[in-house]
């Protein structure tokens, strides 16, 4: 019983050492990209309040209409501000993370991102091509 409550023991010290690391600082690129998730979740919600505006609106239009096509009296429209449509989604610019020149980087190829492979000599299966 004492060993297995042991090991427990340090088994919970265990993960509460990794539950307290330290995570290293996000990069500019990640902290841009939350940025923009941040602003484009206010802006759905944005769109959604403009939609349930909208929608209490035709509702309240529908109960006057009824009402009033079944001779009840229906109160006056309230006085409310206009819905407010947040117009179309424009994401924020996400710059590239600036490459590091060739001397600090201690690389043998130029900076920059690759477009396409490595210019090597072609095999001698590619030069003949498949069997025929």
């Amino acid at each position: 019983m004492r060993v297995s409550a042991f090991a427990a023991l340090a088994a919970s010290c265990l993960a509460a050492g990794v539950a307290f690391a330290k995570l290293p600082p996000l990069s500019d690129e990640a902290k841009a990209k939350a940025a923009d998730t941040a602003a484009k979740a206010a802006w759905a919600d944005k769109v959604g309040l403009y939609q349930l505006c909208q929608s209490m609106d035709r509702v309240a239009s529908a109960y006057r209409a009824s009402a009033a096509a079944g001779g009840k009296p229906a109160s006056g429209a309230e006085p409310t501000p206009p819905c407010a449509d947040p117009g179309p989604y424009v994401a924020t610019q996400i710059t590239p993370a600036a490459s590091k020149p060739l001397e600090a980087s201690e690389a043998h190829s130029p900076p920059g991102m690759a477009v396409g492979p490595p210019s090597n000599k072609p095999t001698s299966a590619e030069i003949t091509g498949p069997r025929k």
